[in-house]
């Protein structure tokens, strides 16, 4: 039997006979803000159709409240609370309302399947499609505002406090949308959630607090559009007290922060199922 040097050998005849394949490399993980931005556009060339419907609806039911409510309260706090509480419901109506929906049929329809394909975090998915439905809510809750101030003769001077307003309170209902749609069981449930959700924002949101029985004054604290509408509704005084509207802004930004959390954990929830 002959001896063949080591070194004559071809590369591939040196390894042991089990020896499989090298692993190849796994590519690095998507990062958080270039995902986010991608599912954005995704989600705002896709809800682009049904934009005009979307904001007549949402417009024209948050106006059509107002206008009812001006035969109810007089043009004192009471109509601060109407303007403030219409307005925000806009936000609501979309970021609460459709989102549900939407995530219930995309458990229920398989869509969750293709984005746990995808190379993005959970995180991202949850906050790019709530901020393309929140951005469609801008424009009607400008409308909503202005038309309210004119019609109770409240100051149009600090509209500009709904530029923080509407993505806070929109973070904040949407992650509550989101979380409702994905841990639904059924996308039924999850429509009837979110209709529920908006008419809570809606009772809670519009009518003046001081008419309201304690016990739903305390339900009313729980609502995170409360503060939104708080935040708002303060700045129509003569000298608003701009340390409390700091404040409640930033208890609808802490807000919007858990629910977007645990939003990303029902998608992971759901995604492995």
């Amino acid at each position: 039997m002959s001896v063949v040097p080591a070194q004559v050998l071809p590369d591939g005849a040196r390894s042991a006979p089990g020896a499989g394949p090298a692993a190849a490399e796994l590519a690095p993980a998507a990062r958080l803000w270039p995902s986010l931005a991608a599912v954005y556009r995704a989600q705002l060339s896709r809800a682009r159709v049904a934009r005009i419907p979307l904001l007549f609806v949402a417009t024209f039911q948050s106006i059509g409240i107002a206008v009812m409510m001006r035969g109810v309260v007089d043009n004192g706090f009471e109509a601060r609370s109407v303007v403030a509480g219409s307005s925000v419901l806009v936000v609501a109506f979309v970021a609460l309302n459709l989102l549900a929906q939407y995530f219930g049929q995309l458990r229920a329809g398989g869509g969750l399947d293709h984005y746990a394909t995808l190379p993005v975090p959970p995180a991202a998915v949850v906050l790019g499609a709530a901020a393309a439905y929140a951005s469609f809510t801008v424009p009607g809750t400008l409308v909503t505002a202005v038309f309210g101030c004119v019609l109770f003769g409240l100051p149009l001077s600090n509209l500009w406090v709904l530029l923080a307003v509407v993505p806070l309170a929109g973070a904040a209902l949407s992650g509550l949308g989101a979380a409702l749609g994905l841990l639904a069981p059924r996308p039924e449930l999850a429509t009837l959630l979110g209709q529920l959700g908006m008419s809570a924002a809606l009772l809670l949101g519009v009518l003046p607090a001081d008419r309201m029985p304690e016990i739903v004054r305390l339900a009313r604290d729980l609502l995170p559009s409360t503060y939104g509408v708080e935040a708002y509704a303060r700045t129509f005084g003569a000298h608003p007290d701009w340390a409390v509207v700091l404040a409640d802004l930033g208890v609808c930004a802490g807000v919007g922060v858990v629910s977007l959390a645990v939003a990303a954990w029902a998608y992971r929830r759901a995604a492995v199922r």
